[in-house]
């Protein structure tokens, strides 16, 4: 049976094709179901991009959304990426809410802008030099608000990372494997991150540490 998050989910659908071809096939966008964070990628539309499939999970959501001082107002937009293949991709990220105002996915844009740049390096080879002025980008302040936001976006995704996974028997590799999952990322990069790990492993903070040791000497 589907799940309400993955029915609210799925009326987005529309949106992210219109963007995509409006924008044309450099434009890739993704939407992630959040109430499954192992496996969060449930629509993509020219995933030739970045190559993101179905069934994977996120990636820059924690170390580029939610850690960024422009994260605001539940997006952040224009924020840069590079793919295995060192090009330079432009993204935009939206949380998406259900009624209860508890995350459940977000809607990801990602365009190519290698074309576009090497049109803008064309065009500064052939203006006079004072012609191109450099725009300093403004400093966005973090305010409380905007950090308890992000307190609470990671601490669902804590619980649901573990939640979907967790059992009466669970040992301790596979402990280790959510913990390597969290890692990657970028979930131990918020703050109080471990102890809520521990809490909701039932092991101590030492264990977590511990753990993570493990994994950074593998």
């Amino acid at each position: 049976m589907i799940s309400e998050a993955r029915q609210l989910l799925n009326n987005y659908i529309p949106v992210a094709k219109t963007i995509a071809k409006m924008f044309g096939s450099q434009c890739e966008v993704i939407i992630h179901d959040l109430t499954q964070p192992q496996s969060s990628v449930i629509f993509t539309i020219n995933n030739h991009v970045t190559g993101r499939e179905f069934g994977q999970s996120f990636d820059h959501l924690v170390k580029q959304v939610l850690l960024s001082e422009s994260f605001k107002e539940d997006h952040l937009a224009g924020y840069e990426i590079e793919t295995d293949d060192h090009r330079t991709i432009k993204s935009s990220t939206a949380l998406i809410r259900d009624q209860h105002q508890q995350v459940v996915g977000a809607l990801c844009i990602n365009y190519d802008v290698n074309l576009v740049v090497q049109m803008k390096e064309m065009l500064e080879t052939l203006l006079p030099g004072d012609f191109v002025q450099k725009v300093n980008a403004e400093e966005v302040q973090e305010s409380e608000n905007s950090i308890q936001n992000v307190e609470e976006i990671t601490d669902q995704l804590i619980q649901k990372i573990i939640g979907n996974s967790r059992h009466p028997l669970m040992k301790r590799h596979e402990k280790i494997e959510l913990i390597r999952f969290m890692d990657k990322k970028g979930i131990f990069l918020m703050k109080r991150s471990v102890e809520k790990v521990a809490e909701q492993l039932g092991i101590s903070k030492v264990t977590v540490y511990s753990y993570l040791d493990e994994i950074k000497k593998k």
